[in-house]
């Protein structure tokens, strides 16, 4: 079976040349329902080659645990890719970065409170092997080398940003040799990365989105010899609450992917498409302040979130037909979007009123963190009795990432982590009030020294200076809410503090559609039980992208979790995302 040859002057494949021009999709991050069209889209622009990371965490949920059902299963999306001619680039990290919650690694590593991620610690090391071990019997098959579409598998992910323990490296290696990975692996890293994040022997790679000749030129004087390839050509950017719309003109991207080609670079596009961060899969990144991505992934990629293509499409695909060959086929046309119509939800439930059908609270002697509570996304309520009627100031030394605080079920302020809050005052009236606090996990940091980023409570909490003697702490994770029991909503006595709000739509035909939160504050939203992601009316993004096959001809059901409160009881479907203001 054919196995790609790394050579002095380039890849070749079959004794034959090789270019590989590929594209970034990651399967995760689109409906499974709907892989088929984007892989079929990525060949009709002209790549050859698809690339996708693997989430550790999604797989692997709980320690013990693997899972390659539904939009996880990811050998039906590499026979799918086979089946349009594509090859694969695997990029199974451990580490994937991506923007995504805590870079792909499972939050339950985090529970040995002195583990060193992404390191030989011998803890660390034992869980990858396991997630190898689990991960690669089943993607063996795909292996060029036996006939199926991976070209390559990538060692780590731009580790030169993080470390330089070669050592590292080389037992991960060694890993992905002993579980039967015989197709060459390779490296990616920024330019000023590539002498740390390297390994003898290995294929490196380098990551831009502009001065492509500089960074090829550092590739090859790290490299001296192989071919050229940019693993990661940034044609766009990620969004973060509270900022803009990043976008990229499509004349510039093109322009930079033209010079990579005219160098003789093979390329990966990233991102070809780049989905969503469905439910409450987003990361963050934190250079000295918390920054949480959005729930939209669009990227203003060459397919936006929906799928359909952009002007990059077609100016990529222009580009590419200069040095390879490209289908004759014209390129898709949209998919069809909904109708705008609207939604009343009639029915409510307030979550601390129903607390305990959502979860179970452990009682101690101070707050325990998600990961104690061996949870990974999600929200946890912390409640305690006040000792004594008054004025009070609450402390809490680390809050990870934003806290509503209630007494006796009414609100009294919010602390949040990305401006660097930890003191609240308020009034208790009585003795024994109930302190609760509700803490939402905005996204782990996936990037940078920060990525061992515990949720919760952290650290000492006090009440005018003393601390409580005892905290429940209950994990809300929110991945099951038929436990609850929603009553009519009276506009008399509406609900106070978060609350989860249901209604159904009517669809004559499901197609693609945007759910519009004009009025709504924070929160989550479900369609049948399908969670769509995170809404912030901070924005940019103010719609949350609805796939087509999460929808039913009839009756749908749909569900909002508002944190704090609304002006409208409605939500609107429509046929057009907002994903906010750009600079431009």
């Amino acid at each position: 079976m054919p196995r790609l040859e790394i050579a002095a002057d380039g890849f070749r494949l079959d004794d034959r040349p090789l270019r590989i021009i590929s594209g970034g999709l990651h399967y995760f991050r689109v409906h499974p329902e709907q892989w088929a069209d984007r892989l079929r889209k990525a060949r009709l622009m002209g790549l050859n080659t698809v690339e996708t990371y693997v989430p550790w965490n999604l797989h692997a949920p709980r320690r013990g645990e693997f899972r390659l059902d539904a939009g996880l299963d990811l050998p039906r999306f590499l026979d799918l890719a086979a089946a349009e001619g594509l090859h694969v680039l695997l990029r199974p990290g451990p580490y994937i970065c991506a923007e995504w919650e805590g870079g792909g690694l499972p939050s339950w590593l985090l529970a040995d409170e002195d583990i060193e991620l992404r390191s030989r610690d011998p803890r660390y090391l034992k869980a990858v092997d396991a997630y190898l071990g689990a991960l690669l019997p089943p993607v063996l098959p795909y292996l060029s080398t036996r006939g199926g579409p991976i070209l390559a598998v990538q060692l780590e992910n731009e580790y030169g940003a993080y470390g330089d323990d070669s050592g590292y490296l080389e037992d991960l290696a060694e890993m992905l040799d002993r579980h039967g990975v015989d197709v060459p692996l390779f490296t990616c890293d920024q330019p000023s990365d590539l002498a740390r994040g390297g390994l003898d022997g290995v294929l490196r790679t380098v990551n831009l989105g502009s001065r492509v000749d500089a960074g090829l030129a550092e590739l090859r004087t790290r490299q001296p010899s192989g071919p050229l390839m940019c693993s990661e050509f940034w044609i766009g950017w990620f969004d973060r609450w509270g900022g803009t719309h990043v976008t990229r003109s499509a004349a510039d991207a093109a322009a930079d992917l033209d010079r990579l080609l005219a160098a003789g670079a093979s390329v990966n596009i990233y991102m070809f498409h780049g989905g969503t961060n469905f439910g409450f899969t987003n990361g963050a990144n934190d250079k000295g302040t918390y920054r949480p991505t959005v729930t939209s992934y669009d990227y203003d990629a060459p397919l936006d979130e929906a799928g359909d293509t952009t002007p990059k499409y077609t100016a990529f695909r222009e580009v590419i037909a200069r040095y390879a060959p490209v289908p004759e086929e014209p390129a898709p046309g949209p998919a069809p979007k909904l109708a705008p119509t609207t939604a009343e939800l009639t029915a409510c439930a307030g979550l601390l009123d129903q607390r305990e059908r959502l979860g179970d609270a452990v009682h101690a002697d101070r707050p325990q963190t998600m990961e104690q509570l061996g949870q990974s996304v999600g929200f946890a309520l912390y409640e305690t009795a006040l000792p004594a009627a008054g004025p009070a100031v609450l402390h809490i030394a680390e809050v990870r990432d934003r806290a509503q605080v209630f007494v006796d079920g009414q609100p009294v302020g919010v602390l949040e982590r990305e401006s660097h809050e930890h003191t609240l005052s308020f009034h208790a009236p009585r003795r024994g009030a109930r302190l609760s606090v509700l803490v939402e996990n905005q996204g782990r940091v996936n990037y940078g020294q920060g990525m061992h980023d515990r949720k919760g409570l952290l650290g000492e909490v006090t009440v005018n200076g003393r601390a409580p003697e005892s905290w429940d702490s209950r994990p809300l994770p929110l991945d099951e809410l038929g436990g609850l029991s929603f009553t009519a909503f009276e506009p008399a006595a509406p609900p106070v503090g978060p609350a989860f709000h249901r209604g159904h739509l009517d669809i004559e035909q499901p197609a693609d559609g945007f759910v519009s939160l004009d009025g709504w504050t924070k929160g989550q939203v479900w369609i049948n039980d399908f969670a769509l992601g995170r809404y912030w009316s901070r924005g940019p993004q103010t719609t949350l992208y609805v796939p087509a096959p999460v929808l039913k001809a009839g009756w749908n059901e749909i569900t909002v979790f508002e944190m704090h409160g609304s002006s409208t009881r409605t939500v609107e479907l429509r046929g057009t995302p907002d994903l906010g203001p750009t600079e431009d």
